[in-house]
């Protein structure tokens, strides 16, 4: 099976590196519909996507079933939730024990329990990450743009002087890092398009200043240089016309933004000691409060991860239990405060925050009821230690999804999983294109919308397919 892995993960590098090299050659893309534009109303500005990288185990999070405590010697397939459900301010929904602050907020949001992750022949994380985050599964014949990009080009910055699409946390030096740069990128669309990538929030700050120890001057200099290779060099060598102008406008934007009194968003020191510290329980809850923070100096699209990190964080292939009390302890404040803040700054109506994950886990299932893939860890008949207590493998047929702002429904549940293993989807199923178009539809983008390159559309939504959640908005 690591064979396997190992095969597909470099063949997914290797097609990916080539529609990289496409996106590079290819001309302007063209806004074309496949029918009438449908005109849609939008109820959010800006969209906050909340990461949980890794898989989050749905059943000890946001759909517990039957808890079953530890006891050495219990058997497997007896344990559904290691943790027991809590109430929320929703009389109708309960979840897990240790996220009892978003429990309190959960009359604000809508909680989808059966995202259902795609079928892609085996289970690798950033493969389904890609999906995910791009619409489409991998490989793709051009550089599919992230959601993000999708938006920041649809609908422009809403501040100028702010990046349109803002990445938080997640760095590119660890495991499967090349392929997560697969996705973090605008693609065909144009750098212009892309992340602004702020990896370790606390340094947000050193994101928009020039390197330590380089005068003005010099920065200035070499950015001038820069410049120039690009306008010198003939199209070949760097790009199209379009690919390397958008190049130049990205880096307007990044000088801008130097420049600009809303790069002090960016700096966490700004913000009072008694805030910071109801966010302060690590990278990711910093990054909640970065992401409030650019929400209120004009950013379009922000995503703030958890961080994929292979067999760390949401990646449980053991621990499980023991992982997600850490895992919980991280979110669980932030998420609620986010949501707070943004409500008494009265820019929750018009912000839009999706947590979400690539696919959920099991204690026993690896992948769907029907499509069974190959066991990736080893889970005994017993629970002797524990270590093997919790959820190991990859559950790809229900998942959850919370959703707050921007029109979405209060106190809203949507879609049933089935109350014993397998806990699979049983009523009002949701795919990536049908989420994909929910959000569109918060932010007035048809799902039909399409770019065209080489020629041909490529949809916002898979074949221009997506059908927006109509019941979550209220």
């Amino acid at each position: 099976m690591k064979k396997n892995l190992h095969w597909n993960r470099r063949d997914f590098l290797k097609t990916a590196s080539f529609a990289t090299l496409g996106a590079l050659a290819a001309g302007a893309p063209r806004p074309v519909f496949s029918a009438e534009p449908e005109k849609i109303k939008a109820t959010a500005d800006t969209v906050i996507i909340l990461w949980m990288g890794g898989g989050m185990a749905s059943t000890e999070t946001f759909d517990p079933k039957h808890f079953t405590p530890f006891t050495k010697g219990m058997a497997s397939s007896e344990v559904l939730s290691t943790f027991p459900a809590i109430d929320t301010k929703v009389d109708r929904i309960k979840i897990s024990q240790g996220l009892e602050k978003i429990a309190a907020v959960m009359d604000r949001g809508a909680l989808i329990r059966t995202y259902t992750a795609g079928d892609l022949g085996f289970i690798l994380h950033s493969r389904h990450q890609f999906q995910w985050h791009t619409g489409y599964a991998p490989p793709q014949t051009v550089a599919a743009p992230h959601i993000g990009a999708v938006i920041a080009r649809t609908l422009g910055p809403r501040n100028p002087a702010v990046p349109a699409f803002i990445d938080i946390g997640q760095r590119f030096d660890v495991g499967e890092g090349e392929e997560l740069k697969a996705f973090h990128t605008a693609g065909f669309l144009g750098s212009e398009h892309g992340p602004f990538i702020v990896s370790n929030p606390q340094q947000a700050v050193a994101s928009v200043r020039p390197p330590a120890g380089m005068s003005p001057a010099r920065f200035e200099s070499r950015e001038k240089f820069y410049r120039s290779l690009l306008g010198k060099n003939p199209v070949g060598k760097f790009g199209s016309d379009y690919q390397r102008e958008s190049l130049l406008r990205s880096m307007d934007n990044a000088h801008r933004l130097l420049s600009s009194p809303a790069a002090k968003a960016f700096d966490l020191a700004l913000e009072p000691k008694e805030s910071y510290d109801k966010y302060n329980t690590g990278q990711f809850g910093l990054g909640c409060l970065l992401a409030r923070r650019l929400t209120e100096a004009g950013a379009r699209f922000i995503e703030v991860t958890t961080e994929y990190i292979p067999f760390v964080n949401w990646d449980t292939h053991e621990n499980g239990h023991t992982r997600l009390v850490d895992m919980k302890k991280q979110i669980d404040g932030p998420i609620a405060q986010l949501v707070l803040d943004l409500e008494e700054r009265g820019l929750l109506n018009r912000t839009l925050i999706v947590l979400a994950s690539e696919f959920s886990r099991d204690m026993m299932l690896e992948g769907r009821p029907d499509k069974k893939v190959s066991d990736q860890v080893s889970v005994p008949e017993k629970v002797q230690e524990l270590k093997h207590y919790g959820m190991h493998r990859h559950f790809t047929d229900a998942g959850s999804v919370l959703l707050f702002g921007g029109g979405i429904k209060k106190g809203y549940l949507h879609g049933v999983t089935a109350d014993e293993r397998p806990c699979k989807t049983i009523k009002d199923r949701v795919v990536i294109e049908d989420l994909h178009a929910t959000i569109y539809r918060a932010l007035g983008i048809s799902p039909k919308l399409a770019y065209e390159i080489e020629q041909r559309p490529f949809y916002v939504t898979r074949d221009g397919l997506g059908k927006p959640i109509e019941s979550l908005f209220g």
